[in-house]
């Protein structure tokens, strides 16, 4: 059998802690989700119960054919008041960790997946004058007991989508609109990338990396000041993370590349971004498939000179067949990448289960596994799933489409 990935390349899913676990009462986005006005659409509530649920989520996905995992741990469960730790959580996420690693599944542990502790966003969140120090007090807390569980640890996730959702465009906390300080907490946290990479490899024998979404970003009009519009959102929703870290003994030992769309950039817009032409495929969240961003974005990706993994792709769908659609020209998307040369060594699909999906609520589906948030919280597989598993297994794209049993090796 033909393989367009070799036996070694990562196969996983990927989570994150306040979309799944349920009951984050002390965090910054759990009092987004209930204050008057928000533009949340509802509430995370019990999520999908993954907290308590995590052990059997762990096996079904290794069932599956998985060989890594991303997840993250939760900082406002962990330090609940200012520099006061829960042990209780600690020993959760060591528990939670150690399960997984069983499972034979690497480990890409996420330190901060957006959420923040309600008392540090209250102070200021990545704007206030310890930002860094609190954030380096808390990775050095938990490193050491968590660290030896971690193969990978993503330091942040989306930076620039931090930055932009909740400081430029204001519909993620603390729901800013202004255009200074976007760009000013975009690079707190580049800093503070660096800072907890020296506090990994200081703590842990984990290798720290940071996972970026990178649109494919295209000019809505061809004139001259769309064009200079469009060129200098890319410069900081783009340039200023990857060439930040290219050369830089702080980058980490990888990068990871999240990519779901393609967006026209328009000054005229208050969005910042245009409609899509006619006739352009979109996702239940209204963005543009577009698979062959994916390969552009992984060769811009390369030129930091860091090894990368696909660390978030997905759609969101009801349509199954749709999501497998998407996942053949994706996946042929990175192996074209591969074959130019460009050193990717893992995909990892957004996402794991229908979960919480931010300020958008349950609406959009971008799960292999759909839940029963109605009942007891089951899980069924989607084809998709099953669609994943045999290219995991076999290294073939061709794989998807293929019937009967699962292919094992």
């Amino acid at each position: 059998m033909t393989r367009d990935f070799p036996a070694d390349f990562l196969w996983g899913t990927a989570t994150a802690a306040h979309q799944v676990e349920g009951d984050n009462h002390n965090s910054d986005w759990w009092r987004y989700e209930h204050a008057p006005g928000s533009a949340a659409l509802e509430s995370s509530g019990d999520a999908i119960d993954h907290y308590h649920r995590y052990s059997d989520d762990f096996e079904l996905l290794a069932g599956m054919g998985h060989t890594a995992h991303r997840l993250s741990v939760e900082w406002a469960r962990i330090e609940p008041a200012p520099g006061e730790f829960s042990r209780a959580a600690i020993a959760h996420y060591r528990t939670v960790l150690e399960t997984l690693r069983a499972t034979g599944m690497r480990s890409f542990v996420t330190l901060n997946h957006f959420t923040l502790p309600a008392w540090f966003a209250e102070r200021g969140g990545w704007l206030s004058h310890d930002a860094l120090a609190c954030f380096d007090r808390y990775c050095r807390r938990i490193l050491p007991e968590l660290g030896e569980f971690m193969d990978f640890a993503c330091t942040i996730n989306e930076p620039q989508m931090v930055a932009l959702h909740g400081y430029l465009e204001g519909y993620f906390p603390p729901g800013e609109t202004n255009p200074t300080l976007w760009k000013r907490v975009g690079r707190v946290l580049l800093d503070a990338h660096r800072l907890a990479v020296r506090a990994v490899r200081d703590e842990s024998t984990a290798d720290p990396g940071l996972v970026v979404q990178l649109p494919l970003l295209a000019p809505a009009r061809e004139d001259e000041a769309t064009q200079v519009f469009m060129r200098a959102l890319r410069a900081e929703v783009v340039d200023l993370y990857l060439d930040g870290l290219t050369g830089d003994p702080d980058a980490g030992g990888w990068l990871g590349v999240q990519y779901y769309r393609k967006n026209w950039v328009d000054p005229a817009s208050p969005t910042l971004f245009g409609t899509p032409p006619p006739g352009t495929r979109l996702t239940q969240m209204g963005w543009a498939v577009h698979p062959d961003g994916l390969r552009d974005m992984l060769h811009r990706a390369a030129k930091t000179g860091l090894p990368l993994y696909v660390t978030e792709n997905g759609i969101a769908t009801e349509d199954d067949a749709e999501r497998i659609d998407y996942l053949e020209s994706h996946l042929q998307a990175v192996a074209r990448a591969r074959s130019e040369g460009v050193d990717v060594r893992g995909y990892i699909h957004w996402s794991a289960f229908d979960n919480f999906e931010w300020a958008e609520g349950y609406r959009p589906k971008f799960g292999l596994i759909a839940v029963d948030r109605d009942g007891e919280f089951r899980r069924v597989p989607k084809p998709s799933a099953y669609a994943l598993e045999r290219v995991a297994r076999s290294g073939d794209i061709s794989a998807l489409r293929a019937h009967g049993p699962v292919f094992k090796q």
